[in-house]
């Protein structure tokens, strides 16, 4: 049985059970872009990036991902609807399976590593099914070099056979596809989807338990920055709320658009590549990766504009979901080797439609650690008729789906980060509505968020005045540059002001409800920063 991390690298496939038909190591971009032509996998738009279809799964399918639970995972992992527990001996006959559904096949191999950080390096081998996921992980894994290819040990490997389809009852899985993590033989096992994603997601999770389970770094699902004076920010938050958009700055270098761990004296990026969401992509609003969709890129699930090659990206008739996938050095400022140093402010950015939250506020660590672990933001359920009530989406430390550890041993470590480096800020900023909630206010002007958010990161608002949230008790500053004063305190922008105190204890109240499956786990001075529900008069 094979497993990784030992000291016996070899190029051989069949010391991992697989006997193929023909193994190509290691190819190009433009190599492994002319073989899916070749085989009427894909084609080229006008920018001469590569389009294919992903087929029936066009996202993660978060229900057939499974962990394997045994010595190493059992007391560890958390358990439950996000980690779900898979058999060891089922996971080893279906590899065996899959070795043999992959036999006589012609197949893509790669190279390459994961955590831009030399320390935390971890080598993976990939075999794909199909040229052009190979591509996606020469785009998104970073690229070593000849010489570290042929002298590198293999710590993890990523076996991905989208034709395979498993049988529940033969193999133990929910359905055909599958995502299956084993930490004590060091594999991912992919099947039934050709969602690239979920090789990317793989490692991601891995990290997630190995860095902090084993080296006490803080894994992160956040973009980060660097200003020219070395200053390194983070961005987190989930979808809508803003953080590609708002990291991605000129003036600032790109250290990555979602996945970071935090050491001592190092921020670093696991990826060696960006993940894009494309949906309603434009020049005008996102031009850095609106210019990085070029040769070598991978676009999935994409439409073109009738009798042309030009993508349709306002097109979501396969998925909303659509994407691009693209080295990071396709961004003009992006950072190589994508390293900073510790970070000096740390942006959580939340889309509230309820209009309750200030559009920036400077969290205390207890507060830091508590909103952490909510990850909230809100969605507006536009798409039913006669339905404009918002909708609260909680996602412990802006990545849920992604921690196989229980969300407070994330948040421990970020208090701990914070409590050695004292100087870093933390601001919770609200891109959401103003003046009322969703219906009645107006969206937060982009304008105004980046301002608030520049003139954090020069400190422009470190000697203002502050005051406290009534509900939440985070601190919101009376004055910055280039801002209305009376935007700065969203009670003051509603008419109603009666009405903003009840919507504020109705959100405080959806806090304390979400965070109660937490609590157990939870330390008191975590606990201590939860929001007041106010008692109407």
């Amino acid at each position: 049985m094979q497993e990784f991390g030992k000291k016996n690298p070899s190029a051989n496939l069949a010391d991992l059970g697989l006997n193929v038909a023909i193994a190509h190591w290691n190819l190009s971009p433009e190599d492994l872009v002319n073989k899916t032509l070749e085989l009427g996998q894909g084609e080229l738009n006008d920018t001469g990036a590569l389009c294919v279809s992903t087929g029936k799964f066009t996202g993660r399918s978060p229900k057939d991902k499974f962990t394997v639970k045994d010595a190493i995972t059992q007391d560890s992992v958390d358990w439950g609807d996000v980690n779900i527990p898979f058999d060891p001996a089922a996971f080893d006959k279906l590899y065996d399976r899959v070795c043999a559904y992959m036999e006589g096949k012609e197949v893509w191999v790669r190279d390459a590593y994961a955590c831009a950080d030399p320390k935390y390096r971890l080598n993976v081998r990939v075999v794909n099914e199909t040229p052009w996921a190979n591509l996606f992980c020469y785009d998104l894994f970073l690229r070593p070099t000849a010489e570290e290819i042929n002298t590198q040990n293999t710590d993890w490997l990523i076996l991905q056979a989208p034709g395979f389809q498993a049988d529940p009852v033969i193999d133990g899985t929910r359905q055909a596809n599958f995502t299956i993590v084993n930490f004590t033989r060091k594999i991912i096992l992919i099947g039934g989807s050709a969602y690239t994603g979920e090789m990317k997601k793989g490692i991601f999770g891995v990290l997630n338990f190995v860095l902090p389970h084993d080296h006490k770094v803080l894994s992160m699902h956040c973009s980060a920055n660097e200003g020219k004076d070395g200053d390194v920010a983070l961005f987190f938050g989930l979808s809508g709320t803003g953080k590609t958009t708002l990291s991605a700055d000129p003036n600032r270098a790109l250290i990555g658009d979602d996945e970071h761990g935090w050491a001592d004296g190092s921020v670093f990026n696991f990826e060696g590549g960006c993940y894009a969401k494309v949906i309603d992509l434009s020049a005008e609003k996102e031009p850095q990766i609106f210019a990085a969709v070029k040769p070598n890129a991978l676009l999935e699930n994409i439409k073109f504009i009738d009798g042309t090659k030009t993508v349709d990206y306002t097109d979501g008739s396969i998925t909303e979901n659509t994407r691009a996938a693209y080295p990071i050095h396709h961004i003009p400022n992006a950072k190589e080797p994508s390293y900073g140093g510790d970070p000096k402010n740390i942006f959580f950015l939340t889309c509230d439609a309820f209009g309750i939250l200030p559009p920036i506020s400077k969290l205390t660590k207890a507060q830091a650690m508590y909103h952490f672990i909510s990850g909230y933001t809100a969605k507006v359920a536009g798409t039913e008729v006669g339905v404009t009530e918002p909708q609260t989406t909680f996602s412990a430390c802006f990545g849920r789906v992604f921690l196989p550890l229980h969300p407070t041993k994330y948040a421990e470590l970020l208090g701990k980060k914070l409590d050695e480096h004292k100087d870093a800020n933390v601001w919770l900023i609200n891109t959401g509505w103003s003046g009322g909630a969703y219906g009645t206010g107006s969206r937060m002007s982009l304008k105004y968020t980046r301002a608030m958010i520049t003139a954090a990161m020069n400190g422009e608002l470190n000697n203002v005045e502050y005051i406290p949230h009534t509900s939440f008790g985070v601190l919101k500053p009376q004055t910055c540059p280039g801002v209305p004063a009376e935007i700065l305190n969203p009670r003051e922008t509603w008419a109603d002001k009666e009405a903003y105190d009840k919507k504020a204890s109705e959100l405080a109240q959806l806090f304390i409800n979400n965070f109660e499956k937490y609590a157990s786990q939870a330390s008191d001075e975590i606990l201590s920063a939860a929001p007041v529900v106010m008692q109407s008069a």
